[in-house]
């Protein structure tokens, strides 16, 4: 029986990477739903090629061959189209309620929008629970643990490795990267993606969001997650056990390996995605410069506040890195930004000590993280216009 598939933002990265993967093993999978934000004549050409999926703009108002229009449209898709697994390449925070709603709908999730379980991992994983759904990381980095815990062992782990390759401005002093614009910062030296998560790859944030997904997805401490810089992107990421020995999961930088391990598991089928070639191959592993690249330091100081703060990194980030793209803040402004945000009191009266468990704090009801993510995005915004008054870019 083929596996039904809803492919969440079908015409963005994820989403093209998805569908190749899907034309490879066109007699395992019927794609039952594809969505876009706006890209309404991209999606209407891919429901001529997949006749059997519905149609949604998430972004839009109703049009031709679209059956399901809007934000709530999406959701609608969702509940109604029983997929086994959903795919949820939605940018951003746009993610988070898609993904309940797969989770509300009984499918396994293989997440490609790490903001789910930045915003709200806790509230996230209660529900799977309940549902009984299973939840597979499709970033690179996450889907690499996710298979090297599979093969090793949770209770053995001691630590995890997280690799970044460190973005174009790797070797640039703060001085230079104050100078940088939103072209030089969309040229990323391995990887193919959107404008935003490329931002994210050049200020370390990108990294910073894993750091706070690995807590949450793999229930370990903060100060057990260490960051190495790689600049060629072939070791995805490692574990260090208990023992001392270290696995690592290696492979070309290609997303549609870790879209196809997700989309077959618990199967392990060929695939020839990422496969590697190891004569006159060289690895090179630095430590990362939190001075020069902040907002991974940001990053620890929010998943160690735990409850909202890790929603708050994330939406402050999101408003300073789409500022940086449209020439309303300059590049080192990004974590002047966040941190701003960051260190305004969120916490609620009696939700708890100034230093919770943050291997067991929850966030709150999704009430409680959409505010929080909406408080700090006016805050971001307002700091972002003071930034503009006073200076050019």
């Amino acid at each position: 029986m083929k596996k039904r598939i809803a492919l969440l933002g079908a015409t963005g990265s994820i989403g093209k990477s998805t569908l190749d993967v899907i034309r490879r093993g066109k007699d395992d999978f019927e794609v039952v739903l594809l969505s876009s934000h706006t890209g309404a004549a991209a999606l209407r050409e891919l429901g001529k090629e997949f006749p059997g999926a519905r149609l949604a703009l998430s972004g839009g108002a109703a049009a031709e061959g679209v059956s399901f229009p809007g934000p709530g449209g999406l959701l609608r898709a969702i509940a109604e189209t029983g997929a086994d697994i959903t795919v949820n390449g939605v940018s951003g925070a746009a993610g988070l309620l898609p993904s309940l709603a797969a989770i509300d709908a009984g499918s396994d999730l293989a997440l490609a929008n790490k903001e789910t379980i930045v915003m709200a991992g806790p509230l996230v994983f209660d529900r799977a629970r309940e549902k009984k759904v299973k939840i597979l990381p499709v970033d690179s980095e996450h889907s690499a643990i996710f298979h090297l815990v599979e093969a090793h062992g949770a209770e053995g782990v001691e630590e995890i490795l997280l690799t970044a390759s460190g973005g174009p401005f790797r070797k640039l002093s703060r001085e230079q990267m104050a100078a940088v614009s939103a072209k030089d910062a969309l040229a990323h030296p391995t990887w193919n993606m959107g404008p935003k998560i490329t931002v994210d790859s050049a200020s370390l944030a990108n990294k910073g969001l894993e750091v706070i997904e690995a807590v949450r997805l793999f229930g370990m401490a903060p100060e057990k997650i260490s960051v190495l810089i790689h600049p060629q992107s072939v070791v995805h990421s490692m574990v260090r056990m208990k023992d001392g020995a270290v696995y690592a999961q290696l492979s070309r930088p290609d997303m549609r390996l870790p879209i196809h391990e997700a989309l077959y598991w618990p199967e392990t089928r060929p695939s020839p995605f990422g496969k590697l070639d190891f004569r006159g191959l060289s690895l090179d592993f630095e430590a990362p410069d939190t001075e020069r690249f902040p907002m991974l330091g940001l990053a620890y100081m929010a998943i160690r506040r735990g409850g909202v703060y890790p929603c708050v990194y994330n939406a402050a980030n999101e408003e300073a890195a789409a500022a940086f793209l449209e020439g309303r803040a300059g590049f080192l402004d990004i974590p002047r930004i966040v941190e701003y945000v960051l260190t305004r009191d969120f916490m609620p009266p009696g939700f708890g000590s100034s230093e919770p468990d943050i291997l067991k704090e929850k966030p709150g009801d999704l009430a409680n993280i959409l505010a929080a993510d909406g408080e700090a995005r006016k805050l971001a915004g307002e700091f972002i216009l003071e930034l503009f008054r006073n200076f050019s870019f």
